[in-house]
């Protein structure tokens, strides 16, 4: 995996016309913007552009655009809230097309240190296609530069994370990552490909199968690997034990199997829950009080499912973590939407809190388990993207990393 990518430190924007991908995928609210995380994650890179004397031309999704462009999947609150935070006009560009005739206008008048903002690069159905040629090449018409800080987005090869990556390089410009992807390719990339030692991995969330390689590959990296989560049922029934009525993946039992037997091989530790919290049924709705109760890992009822890790579970998971010197983190140890149920994913994102180690935490469920718990502020990293966090710690090559120049 080719982690050493030119940076924005790397390269010379004065004058020059600046293409940011960006990650402006942020949840709206009857037209409003009610997380701004991604936008000021941005703004780093951003400034630096501008400062550097960039004409900086940004781009991004939002939404799925399931039903065509649409203005409640407009970019315009984003650049409201832009001008704000940059102190400056954005110039918004909300022609459909992206980048048809009054783009190429609104660049053309552009300044050093000038923003222009163009619409949701979804509203072109070829963003996501395979013949996404022509919107990559008319992207990269605006532009001399590309700047890639869109990690969320770096696992899907689209036009405007890895098309226009060729075309800016036909035209004899650079690609290189922003302040945030180079952040993800550093402890991503690090921790999986030159850990410090011991490292631990955390995996839990639902399914055995979201996880399948990612498995496979940290066994072969970490120390020690722990399973919680909805996927541990599985590794538990493929132990031989009773597990209720609990999430059960039974097309992976062998899978799970060959896991262990791997870990046992390769003289890594693989930790799975010795007790579990049990409940007669899935909380509903999913915040909703329910009577809980702890069993050892083998007493589960036929009647009943484990929606949770245990006291004593997690007890061991945290220290496991202790003498760690690197943790990875994907994905909560139980239902950690219901405060009952929150136990242990809380008890594993505190002892990861009280560590020394570098701490990791992969995207998606596991990143809003921390945010949600107030623990954020004691992780070395939190991951900006839930798909792509996944990816690389597969050990797969990214579509908008591997698009980068090298250094």
């Amino acid at each position: 995996m080719g982690l050493n990518k030119k940076s924005v430190d790397d390269i010379n924007v004065k004058g020059k016309r600046v293409l940011v991908r960006c990650d402006f995928n942020v949840p709206l609210k009857s037209g409003e913007i009610t997380d701004e995380t991604r936008i000021v994650a941005a703004l780093p890179t951003i400034n630096k552009l501008l400062k550097d004397g960039g004409k900086v031309i940004l781009c991004s999704h939002l939404g799925k655009v399931k039903n065509g462009p649409n203005e409640g999947e407009s970019l315009a609150p984003v650049a409201k809230r832009l001008s704000e935070k940059l102190g400056k006009e954005v110039n918004f560009v909300a022609d459909y097309s992206v980048t048809g005739e009054a783009a190429t206008k609104a660049v053309e008048a552009m300044q050093e240190g000038d923003v222009v903002l163009l619409q949701n690069t979804r509203f072109r159905g070829a963003e996501e296609t395979k013949n996404g040629e022509a919107f990559s090449k008319e992207l990269a018409d605006l532009a001399d530069v590309y700047v890639c800080d869109a990690f969320g987005s770096s696992h899907r090869a689209h036009a405007s994370v890895a098309g226009v990556t060729k075309c800016i390089t036909e035209k004899g410009g650079e690609n290189a990552v922003g302040y945030l992807m180079q952040k993800e390719i550093d402890f991503l990339g690090n921790a999986v490909e030159n850990p410090v030692r011991p490292f631990v991995a955390i995996l839990g969330g639902a399914k055995v199968a979201d996880k399948l390689n990612v498995i496979n590959n940290l066994l072969e990296k970490c120390d020690t690997l722990i399973i919680g989560g909805g996927m541990a049922f599985t590794f538990l029934k493929a132990k031989g034990l009773e597990v209720g009525n609990s999430l059960v993946d039974n097309e992976k039992l062998d899978y799970c199997k060959e896991m262990m037997e791997k870990a046992e091989k390769l003289g890594k530790k693989l930790l799975l829950p010795v007790d579990t919290t049990i409940a007669s049924h899935f909380p509903d709705p999913i915040d909703g009080p329910i009577d809980v109760k702890v069993v050892a890992a083998d007493a589960i009822p036929a009647d009943m499912e484990g929606l949770d890790i245990g006291t004593e579970t997690a007890k061991l998971y945290a220290d496991a973590v202790k003498s760690a010197k690197t943790v990875v983190w994907n994905g909560p140890m139980g239902v950690f939407e219901n405060p009952t149920l929150a136990a242990g994913t809380i008890a594993v994102a505190k002892s990861l809190a009280e560590t020394d180690a570098t701490t990791i935490i992969g995207g998606g469920d596991s990143a809003a388990a921390v945010n949600q718990l107030g623990f954020a502020d004691k992780m070395s990293h939190i991951s900006t993207g839930g798909g792509a966090s996944l990816e690389f710690l597969e050990g797969k090559e990214l579509p908008g990393v591997a698009a980068a120049d090298d250094k």
